[in-house]
């Protein structure tokens, strides 16, 4: 993608020339760790698109909108839209995207009307992307529509030293920076020349400057914004959250489940120890509903779902795995989100075995395990439910975690 530079010319015939916005919510998100694709993931308590969509509809003009979003979230993509258009909903619509960006960009430039002259392609993933830099490229690309017909990208300069380096990962030569630039969204084009060129494309581009590009346009740069970082990964989540709530506390709290009937054909562990003589627990793994408890409260305190979805049944590797095999997972889960444990602790509720004369010992190992301090304790029912007939175990757990 070849990127120039340079003072913007003098305004042009096409300074009144419509604008389109569509913004691109398609994405799975795998990176981030999160079942729901990556737009529909909340930052502080709003979606990634409802964030997103707030320049949007704060442009200093109006707009027609276009929202591409995944089959299966088209309803709360749409539910999501009502709440952040309010009186522009006239102007919003929701499409479906297609299997690659690049079809789904398609596919929302197709449900914009002939009377939009300038598209703005923006990722619901750079949620936090102030206004300003929208409204820059808007401005950019009505300068260059008479001169160049130019696409429009917001970048940042490359801070970081940069190096280029061959397939066994030696250093070839250091990369000069100064040419270099980290490009951002939105990105703004003629409609026209865009369409034709998306439609002409014989490769399949992550991003829409490079589609520009290819099809032989010239492409420059605005002033971006630190702000516009692409969440991709939980740390980038964390960061965000941040930003949005640097006064709040930064602890988070979560809660655990799990139950696990007897075996009597199985050794029983339980907290991460084997006890002897026990009926075991039915389950994939040993089923030690105490450790299997903690990774569910530690996964929910970051966000980062449960044990069910990180280690699934279906999942080889943890047939018959030990209750320290998911711990040790789980916190490294846990810290590559940006949290560390300030405690976990755990109530099981089971006839039997009998606990306390080695709470201690699984205390000791538990926190040790997770390098944070661990409560365990137990009780009965006094007969009732399916633990007190002696049915199984239940164990409940909390964590609370900071960043």
């Amino acid at each position: 993608m070849a990127i120039a530079d340079g003072s913007a010319p003098a305004g042009s015939a096409h300074a009144h020339a419509a604008v389109g916005v569509v913004v691109v919510a398609a994405g799975s998100g795998t990176r981030l760790g999160h079942h729901e694709p990556k737009a529909f993931v909340s930052i502080a308590g709003r979606t990634m698109l409802e964030r997103s969509l707030d320049a949007v509809f704060a442009l200093s003009e109006p707009a027609a909108v276009v929202v591409v979003a995944p089959a299966s979230h088209l309803d709360s993509a749409e539910r999501i839209v009502l709440r952040a258009a309010a009186a522009a909903r006239d102007h919003v619509r929701v499409v479906v995207g297609g299997r690659t960006r690049q079809q789904s960009v398609a596919a929302g430039l197709e449900a914009l009307g002939d009377e939009i002259d300038i598209v703005l392609v923006h990722d619901a993933a750079r949620a936090l992307q102030p206004v300003e830099v929208f409204d820059r490229v808007i401005a950019r690309v009505r300068a260059e529509a008479a001169v160049s017909g130019a696409g429009v990208v917001p970048a940042l300069p490359v801070v970081d030293t940069i190096a280029r380096r061959d397939a066994a990962g030696r250093v070839i030569e250091p990369v000069d920076r100064s040419d270099l630039a980290a490009v951002q969204t939105p990105q703004g084009f003629p409609l026209a020349r865009y369409r034709a060129a998306i439609a002409e494309a014989t490769a399949d581009h992550s991003d829409d400057a490079n589609v520009y590009s290819a099809a032989g346009h010239p492409v420059v740069v605005v002033e971006g914004d630190a702000r516009g970082f692409k969440v991709t990964t939980p740390w980038d989540l964390r960061r965000a959250e941040q930003l949005l709530g640097a006064d709040r506390p930064t602890l988070r709290t979560g809660i655990g489940i799990d139950v696990h009937a007897y075996d009597e054909s199985r050794p029983l562990w339980l907290g991460g120890l084997y006890w002897p003589g026990e009926p075991g627990l039915a389950g994939h793994s040993d089923a030690d509903a105490i450790s299997h408890a903690v990774c569910d409260a530690l996964l929910s305190a970051a966000g980062l779902g449960d044990i069910g979805s990180r280690f699934g049944v279906d999942d080889p590797r943890f047939a018959e795995a030990r209750g320290e095999v998911f711990l040790r997972e789980t916190l490294a889960l846990v810290r590559d989100a940006g949290f560390e444990v300030v405690n976990v602790s755990v109530q099981l509720v089971a006839k039997g075995p009998r606990f306390a004369p080695r709470r201690s010992e699984v205390e000791a190992l538990l926190s040790r395990l997770l390098d944070a301090p661990v409560s365990v304790a137990a009780t009965t029912t006094d007969g009732l439910g399916f633990t007190g007939r002696g049915e199984g175990v239940a164990a409940v757990a909390t964590a609370l975690l900071h960043s």
